[in-house]
């Protein structure tokens, strides 16, 4: 119990934000608790010679378990489907994006997890003045990763104006 909490409490700090440090996490800390409750459970039955508390008991850390990697599940399945992070706001990154000077229209956004602590993206930006050269490409490169956190950032830039399909 000691151990496992113990454990638990060092993985603590960044488990927010790598999905491999989340899921020891909670698992030190599942196991602390399953080890918590069989000493609880096994006091009381001896003290009261109620039979129930272990099953119960039991129940109790098992819906435990399940509520607490429900958020695992869904980010990991996220990161197995190549989904949004949930950390980045996509609109947020098209907004910024559509406000670059020279900039008319962007399309073609995708975002995705490439690791659990990594994010790429890709964009089409349409600048019917010209190519804006690769000081602009890069500052917004640069911008992205401080304001969203993705690091690997591919822009593609259109020159004419918006047709269909922007």
């Amino acid at each position: 119990m000691v151990v496992n909490g113990a454990t638990a409490w060092l993985l603590h700090h960044g488990h927010e934000h790598d999905l491999n440090l989340r899921g020891a996490y909670l698992h030190m800390l599942a196991d602390a608790a399953v080890s918590v409750a069989v000493a609880a459970a096994g006091a009381a039955i001896l003290m009261t010679g109620w039979l129930w508390l272990d099953p119960a008991m039991t129940l109790v850390v098992g819906v435990f378990i399940v509520w607490s990697t429900l958020g695992l599940l869904r980010d990991a399945t996220n990161l197995a489907l190549h989904g949004v992070p949930g950390s980045v706001e996509s609109a947020e990154v098209r907004a910024y994006l559509a406000r670059l000077a020279g900039v008319e229209n962007v399309h073609d956004l995708h975002i995705w997890a490439m690791s659990t602590t990594e994010t790429a993206m890709t964009a089409h930006l349409v600048c019917p003045a010209g190519h804006p050269g690769d000081t602009f490409l890069d500052a917004a490169a640069h911008e992205i990763g401080d304001r969203f956190g993705i690091r690997h950032v591919t822009l593609q830039v259109e020159l004419g104006h918006c047709g269909k399909g922007c």
